[in-house]
């Protein structure tokens, strides 16, 4: 075991000299309390919203503890398929693909001790952030129903039993797979089956509409209502251990809460002994098959002299590619699938609307909701935005030298990257915009002011990605996709939201003064006038400055770069 700890405390160490506590003493402090105070604003709200839901399904006579429980385990149901995913790719990452495994199997420590390092450091990196976020939500049940220790104790005991079951099923999964297939192709075969799984899933749960489990209007009679709400779980699958061992502590049934705790404990232990069996046959084999084996599965044969001919040599030949580099990636282009997935579910939850069922006149409430889902869809593209533009820069890696002893300026760099970046998301972003509109059938004026508004918008949102991506880049890290995770990406993030939320803020008010004016067949004022067209210019201003000054801040700090 000593050897264990000795090949985990490097990991350890590791996050003490992370980039947030780098710099002196005042930085890391205003570092640590930017993130945390932004962690603890969100926690917050999540426990909150959880808590307004619970305290709602409470009021429901004789449902609401039916409701509860079934929105428990809808919600241990998603942290362990959450959790399966996330560590089959962490695994795989720590297993098979980290850059330090040549030097660490050299070491003079037995196979098993170095797999079950590895495994721990994989649990670890795979389950924290999922585990932290649904806290609050275990911490709301607890508030609501007035619980007392022993739930918290059957808590921490069914989370740390599905996370440690979920990391050993994958890595499991994954040693046997990467026998027959080297680790780089499964990767790559992994997060495209995956993600296309996700999609289905996804599309799959949205379409049965979950939110009728709140109307039981939609049923025939209470008998169905009812039979839906207490349809049992699969009793094999170990998230409903889980939530027969939370569910028995919240009733106050402590033989059966102990009973379900040693039976999810006793399968994670099975589990345990079995990976550590299968590692030592299999875990040389597949780690030598993954040392030499080919990374791609597809090769490319893109050229761009028809689409970008017109271009000086140099300037195509950086053009070309930033694009192939996209296509050769699969854990990037693999998540195109993702997005468009996730494209249709969101204009499907436009036409899911019960618009006729509003309190407030349709007309008022379609061109209100068109509005709205113009900062909507600009969030969805802050997200876009900092899974491809801002570690844009960042994916250069220690080849960016390379970059800089290239015939193009840094200037010339970054606006390459944001136009490569730019234009498929402002195609993007006009289809999410005229889509939903549609549904919402809104007037021609609320149209044409959204696609107008999207449009200008989406420019600065790629901009500040890309600006604050080449201002705080890093070029070590083995993915740079989490390098939106630092104190840059934060900054970004921040300052995307600002520039969204100010947009928003200047359109509101004159765009009601026009839309009640056009409804009311009134002239506007002169001042009214002066008041829209100020704002609108004002918005115009500010959307040219989103996408000049980042670039410019960008450029800057990147030529400070030293490779």
């Amino acid at each position: 075991m000593f050897e264990v700890i000795t090949l985990v405390k490097p990991r350890l160490l590791s996050f003490k000299n992370a980039s947030l506590f780098q710099g002196t003493k005042r930085e890391s402090l205003i570092k640590l309390l930017l993130f945390g105070g932004i962690g603890t604003l969100f926690w917050a709200g999540i426990f909150a919203v959880s808590t307004r839901v619970l305290h709602y399904f409470k009021g429901v006579d004789e449902l609401g503890d039916l409701l509860a429980f079934k929105l428990l385990s809808m919600v241990l149901l998603t942290l362990f398929s959450l959790l399966i995913f996330s560590s089959i790719l962490t695994a795989l990452s720590k297993l098979f693909l980290s850059k330090d495994l040549n030097l660490v199997n050299a070491l003079p420590v037995p196979t098993s001790r170095i797999f079950l390092a590895r495994w721990i450091e994989s649990t670890l990196d795979s389950s924290w952030m999922v585990v932290i976020y649904l806290l609050p939500v275990f911490l709301a049940y607890g508030v609501v129903f007035r619980a007392g220790l022993f739930f918290y104790l059957a808590v921490a005991s069914a989370v740390m039993s599905l996370v440690v079951i979920a990391s050993c099923l994958s890595a499991m999964l994954v040693v046997c797979v990467v026998v027959i297939i080297p680790a780089n192709r499964m990767r790559n075969l992994f997060i495209f089956l995956g993600l296309l799984l996700f999609i289905i899933i996804f599309i799959a749960f949205r379409l049965l509409r979950p939110e009728r489990m709140v109307n039981p209007e939609v049923f025939s009679t209470v008998l169905l209502y009812l039979s839906a709400l207490q349809t049992p779980d699969l009793p094999y699958l170990p998230s409903t251990w889980a939530f027969d061992s939370i569910k028995s502590a919240l009733s106050h049934t402590r033989g059966a809460m102990f009973f379900h705790m040693a039976i999810s404990w006793s399968c994670a232990g099975l589990m345990g002994g079995l990976m550590i069996l299968l590692a030592d046959r299999l875990y040389l084999s597949g780690l030598s098959r993954s040392q030499t084996s080919p990374a791609r599965l597809m090769r490319q044969h893109f050229s761009g002299d028809r689409i970008f001919g017109w271009l000086p040599v140099h300037l195509k030949s950086f053009v070309v590619k930033e694009i192939k580099s996209f296509f050769r990636d699969q854990t990037q282009w693999s998540q195109i699938f993702l997005i468009g997935g996730l494209v249709l579910i969101y204009i499907f939850n436009f036409k899911a609307l019960p618009l006729e069922k509003a309190p407030i006149k349709t007309i008022y409430l379609q061109n209100l909701l068109s509005f709205l889902n113009v900062g909507l869809a600009s969030f969805v593209l802050i997200a876009i935005s900092g899974r491809f533009a801002y570690p844009a820069v960042s994916n250069e890696n220690e080849a960016f030298w390379i970059v800089k002893s290239s015939p193009i300026s840094l200037k010339q760099f970054l606006w390459i990257k944001f136009f490569v970046y730019g234009v498929p998301l402002l195609l993007l972003s006009e289809i999410l915009i005229i889509a939903t509109n549609i549904f919402l059938n809104v007037t021609p004026f609320m149209m044409v002011l959204s696609t107008i508004t999207i449009f200008c918008m989406v420019p600065g949102i790629v901009s500040i990605g890309i600006g604050f991506g080449a201002a705080y880049p890093n070029f070590k890290i083995e993915n740079p996709a989490q390098s939106v995770t630092s104190f840059g990406g934060l900054l970004f993030m921040m300052l995307d939201a600002a520039f969204i939320g100010t947009i928003i803020m200047l359109e509101a008010g004159p765009v009601y003064n026009l839309f009640m004016a056009n409804l009311s067949q009134r002239p506007l004022s002169p001042f009214e006038w002066i008041w829209i067209v100020g704002s609108l210019l004002l918005c115009l201003i500010i959307c040219i400055l989103a996408v000049v000054l980042p670039m410019r801040f960008g450029v800057k700090r990147l030529q400070g770069q030293v490779i």
